[in-house]
């Protein structure tokens, strides 16, 4: 065997490894280990190659960038547990209610501000899970519509602003934290609108698919329903537009006050300050919120770790070389690269989740991208757009899972008149991911989305440089340049 035909081979071996089920970071581990050994025994490079790999490990974990991660779960965390999410849903539900589709753009706005807050897409759902869907199917709601709006607003925060998605997808294309989340607004807003116009054409077509509520329903009105509000998008705003501003993760801040960690702790401490002004801050909270964070954590790092192990191997046997060949030779350039990497992503979806993917194919993908000229900032986002879908796929959507749950919890509760089938569940997913593969196309074909609020850099073309040369008296050497001259004549 050679050794340009083994990277392929290791390739394929990773997808079924994959397909086993074994816990993904202990399966990669064990597969580098042994391509690596059999690749030594090959005199494909030497025994010293490996034993290289236990300071490559503790190099990468020591990256300061990483402890970001634990800081933002932790704030996530704390706000999800702490009813954040119920007072808005309830307030935001009372507001918008009355119209049709109100209850669907409720679970759209509150998706979208608990995507800031809380960065956790299961949290996420369940919580809107068991706040709307009693109220939405009582009301009449379409049963597809109502858990599809609800998982597709909880898989909203993957993408807004401060992501752990992106948090990972800077540290791994070697981009600021700050750049990426500039990039990642437009796409985020964009989502939104998308989802939101869905409900109103869907009100207009078939309004009996999302009645509004009556209004004698509010048990708030006027101004103390606005102050309820408010009083949860207030202190929810301040934090976020705090924490990101402190890094230069805001559009219109172009420079950073703190590194991602540090903007990360600050996070944390504004989230218990929240958690204590809703009274709601107490030791089981903050157990709870430790141990989330403990076990997220936890699997990060096996995951970096496992990767680490199969990328290093896999660049040992020049499986860069393999896929730069592979992919840098496709039809279409930028864009026929970005569209098969999107197709292989999506597909890829299915079986990984987004912290897999982004340690395990984004180190392959990465630096093919960056030599074919493509911004990294807008690779990484887009790969985030799409990495949305994982949650959503039928029939290993996570998302569809937590949902699932929820609901026969709430049917044997009785807080449902009748159990929601799993098929209601596939079936309403289907148009919104439909939904997000549109807003990938957008993505790709329209780059500003993403670009246009980053730091613009002057491009310099270095075939329209023209250098000047004095001419007439202006080129005649000055007296200090003859004695210069005369003095190097002499040595």
């Amino acid at each position: 065997m050679e050794m340009q035909n083994f990277a392929p081979l290791m390739f394929g071996g990773l997808v079924l490894t994959m397909l086993i089920g074994f816990p993904v970071a202990f399966s990669l581990s064990f597969l580098g280990l042994v391509c690596g050994f059999f690749a030594i025994s090959m005199d494909w490079f030497p025994a010293s190659f490996m034993a290289n790999l236990p300071i490559n490990i503790f190099g990468i974990l020591s990256n300061d960038l990483l402890l970001a991660i634990p800081f933002f779960t932790f704030m996530g965390a704390i706000l999800e547990k702490c009813g954040l999410a119920e007072d808005m849903l309830d307030s935001m539900g009372q507001l918008f209610g009355t119209v049709k589709g109100g209850l669907g753009y409720s679970v759209i706005i509150v998706g979208f501000i608990l995507g800031a807050i809380t960065g956790t897409v299961a949290g996420q759902v369940i919580a809107m899970a068991l706040i709307s869907l009693p109220v939405m199917i009582r009301y009449g709601y379409n049963m597809r519509y109502a858990t599809g709006v609800l998982a597709a607003s909880g898989t909203i925060t993957q993408l807004v602003p401060p992501s752990l998605v992106l948090v990972v997808m800077a540290d791994q294309l070697g981009r600021s934290v700050g750049d990426m989340y500039r990039g990642a607004w437009g796409p985020s807003i964009l989502q939104v609108l998308i989802f939101a116009l869905y409900t109103f054409a869907l009100g207009v077509i078939k309004p009996h698919h999302v009645p509004g509520i009556p209004k004698e329903a509010r048990t708030l009105n006027g101004w103390a329903l606005w102050a309820k509000c408010l009083r949860g998008i207030i202190p929810s705003a301040f934090l976020i537009f705090a924490v990101l501003g402190s890094m230069g993760g805001l559009p219109w801040i172009d420079t950073a006050i703190a590194t991602p960690t540090e903007a990360g702790a600050m996070g944390c401490v504004g989230a218990l300050f929240l958690a204590a002004m809703h009274k709601r801050l107490n030791k089981e909270l903050i157990w709870d919120a430790m141990h989330s964070t403990m076990r997220l954590t936890a699997m990060v790092v096996f995951i970096l770790i496992g990767s680490r192990v199969f990328s290093m191997v896999f660049q040992g046997v020049d499986g860069a070389k393999w896929v730069e060949h592979m992919l840098s030779n496709l039809p279409g350039g930028q864009v026929g690269f970005l569209i098969a990497v999107n197709v292989f992503i999506f597909f890829l979806a299915f079986f990984l989740d987004f912290f897999e993917i982004a340690f395990i194919i984004l180190p392959m993908l990465g630096p093919v991208a960056d030599k074919m000229g493509i911004d990294m900032v807008w690779f990484g986002v887009l790969l985030c757009v799409n990495m949305q879908t994982s949650f959503m796929h039928p029939p290993f959507g996570f998302a569809l899972f937590y949902l699932r749950g929820i609901a026969d919890t709430l049917f044997k509760e009785g807080r449902l008149e009748k159990p929601i089938k799993s098929n209601d569940i596939y079936m309403g997913a289907i148009p919104w991911v439909i939904m997000q593969i549109l807003l990938v196309v957008i993505v790709i074909f329209v780059p500003q989305t993403v670009t246009m609020f980053l730091e613009k850099t002057e491009k310099v073309d270095l075939d329209k440089v023209v250098i000047e040369m004095p001419v007439g008296d202006e080129a005649a050497p000055s007296d200090e340049q003859k004695d210069v001259d005369d003095l190097f004549k002499k040595k």
